[in-house]
């Protein structure tokens, strides 16, 4: 990998939201991302003597080791601090919080229960955020999963993705990025759960620019003529009471090898796709997820290398300036 690797469009200074990545922008990462992947597992030392924090409120394990081990490869120091009994506002605000972690680390990765502490941490930070999962979105699960899909399909224009399933923070965060990389995303799942209606529009106005496209469908039958099929939990962490309610509303939804069949394109089968973890025999079956066009392990993998590229990019020659004074 050259050492101009960071050249290229400039990337914002935070990253809370898929939003904030034009195609442009996501087209250099994903480029870079693979090049990481290749020179695996002795990158370039491209953030060497860079200070991280990971910040996390909720349990993780792609995510925190992804990171961890990810960002170490590339000469980072990491430090984690586990915040689940004492959340980001509690002990002390979320003020102080960021502005006394600023002084140590030269970015700050978050992983919160609400979307909102990322944004007061964004205002008073000088140092770059980036949400490693709120409940609003998860943009670096969104970069590994276009990374995944592009190396699959061997493209993302008009790559149809049918993604059964909760419209939660991880479909917010595809829609967007898929959407503006000229994809053809189809939601299927209850209509008491679809995605919030300023996400769609916004991705359906990225994907119209792109030539791709946004929809959503309520008939299981809807997985038909798709290249990829994707799912996630029904009971995403936070809506834990609500586990019986929802498992009665999805039933109809679980990716089956009957329901893989059905959903073929031109005869072929399509790739399966989940971010983890995944409940065996609940939202897809052991037949589907261990199965032969199966790719949850290379969308596991590819979180360490899409976030590199990230980080690599935001800290690099490419990165906005800090902000010079404290808002």
């Amino acid at each position: 990998m050259p050492e101009t690797a960071t050249s290229g469009p400039v990337m914002p200074r935070t990253l809370l939201s898929s939003a904030q990545l034009d195609a442009e922008r996501l087209v250099a990462l994903l480029d870079l991302a693979d090049r990481m992947r290749e020179a695996w597992p002795a990158p370039p030392r491209m953030l060497d003597g860079k200070a991280i924090a990971l910040v996390f409120e909720k349990p993780s394990l792609r995510t925190r080791i992804s990171f961890e081990i990810g960002l170490t490869r590339l000469g980072a120091h990491v430090v984690y601090l586990d915040q689940g009994e004492s959340p980001i506002g509690d002990r002390e605000s979320v003020r102080d919080f960021t502005r006394t972690l600023e002084r140590y680390a030269d970015a700050i990765i978050a992983r919160v229960r609400r979307h909102s502490v990322l944004e007061e941490m964004s205002l008073c930070a000088r140092v770059p955020i980036i949400n490693a999962l709120s409940d609003a979105e998860h943009p670096c699960q969104a970069l590994a999963d276009a990374m995944t899909i592009r190396a699959a399909c061997g493209r993302l224009s008009g790559v149809k993705v049918a993604y059964i399933g909760d419209g939660n923070n991880v479909c917010h965060s595809l829609l967007l990025t898929l959407g503006a990389l000229g994809a053809c995303v189809t939601v299927v799942g209850p209509s008491a759960y679809t995605p919030e209606p300023s996400v769609l529009t916004l991705a359906r106005e990225r994907a119209l620019a792109s030539g791709g496209s946004v929809a959503l469908e309520f008939d299981p039958d809807a997985i038909a003529g798709h290249d990829v099929i994707y799912t996630d939990t029904w009971v995403s962490m936070g809506s834990e009471n609500e586990r019986d309610e929802r498992v009665e509303a999805f039933q109809r939804y679980r990716v089956s090898e009957a329901a893989m069949t059905r959903a073929a394109r031109d005869g072929k089968v399509p790739f399966f796709m989940h971010c983890l973890p995944a409940f065996r025999g609940v939202e897809v079956d052991n037949a589907v997820i261990d199965g032969p066009t199966s790719l949850v392990y290379e969308q596991a993998e590819n979180r360490m290398h899409a976030q590199n590229a990230l980080l690599t990019m935001m800290l690099g020659t490419s990165a906005e300036p800090k902000n010079g004074a404290h808002p």
